[in-house]
């Protein structure tokens, strides 16, 4: 299972993998294009650079409710930041054809 946010230069990929012992854990990739230039008349080069956490089931709840902590935090104390960028979320969903942009609810007990 996997769903992808695209966010400006970057995509996160969270992907729902299977380990040796067939436990399911979440694997959270963020992926940002880097183009250098190679000079007058030559291709850019592109390149990605990746960064990944790994979270796993024991970690999730606590990983959430910090999480959630943190946004609270900020949209307590810079609400503006979340209004700013409302309309362009809202924006993007109507434009996207593909699925995986699309918000999508769910709860802990889903991996379970």
């Amino acid at each position: 299972y996997s769903k992808s946010v695209k966010a400006g230069k970057r995509i996160y990929y969270l992907d729902v993998k299977q380990s040796r012992n067939e436990e399911w854990y979440l694997a959270i990739t963020e992926s940002k294009r880097n183009v250098h230039d190679n000079g007058p008349g030559a291709a850019p080069e592109v390149s990605f650079e990746k960064h990944k956490i790994f979270l796993y089931p024991e970690d999730m709840q606590r990983f959430t409710d910090c999480l959630m902590d943190m946004i609270g935090f900020i949209r307590q104390n810079q609400p503006q930041l979340f209004e700013k960028y409302a309309n362009r979320e809202e924006e993007s969903l109507e434009s996207a054809d593909n699925e995986q942009y699309k918000p999508i609810d769910f709860s802990l007990d889903d991996f379970e």
